[in-house]
């Protein structure tokens, strides 16, 4: 059975949404752009920008069968990138059924950002 965590001052949590466009590259392309991505700040960990799906190009995303658990957030699923004729293989991933208090995640797609570069653009 796994067991659920709730975010608190020994390991905060916060989701806010994102005040710029941002956008996601990888293999010299943009493959997310979004004006709706919620950031998510975990403990000592830098931010990680969740895309709406409808903003991520999907047809360059291939699911597999890597699972990880976060006690906070619950399973995420991985998927494969391929673009620009790179593969990078579970470079991102989904909380579907996320635990709850997480439920913004839900329908969003993260990326490992060594792999994918992540920005959001300068406010005017």
């Amino acid at each position: 059975m796994d067991v659920v965590k709730h975010p608190g001052p020994d390991h905060p949590i916060t989701l806010t949404e994102g005040q710029a466009r941002a956008e996601a590259r990888f293999g010299g392309q943009v493959i997310a752009a979004s004006d709706h991505v919620i950031w998510v700040k975990e403990g000592g960990y830098h931010a990680v920008a969740y895309f709406p799906r409808a903003d991520v190009e999907m047809g360059l995303l291939k699911r597999t069968d890597h699972d990880t658990y976060c006690p906070y957030k619950g399973h995420a699923s991985y998927f494969s990138l391929e673009a620009g004729g790179t593969t990078a293989e579970n470079a991102v991933w989904s909380y579907e059924t996320p635990h709850p208090g997480m439920e913004a995640l839900r329908d969003r797609l993260a990326f490992y950002s060594n792999i994918v570069e992540v920005q959001e653009a300068a406010s005017a």
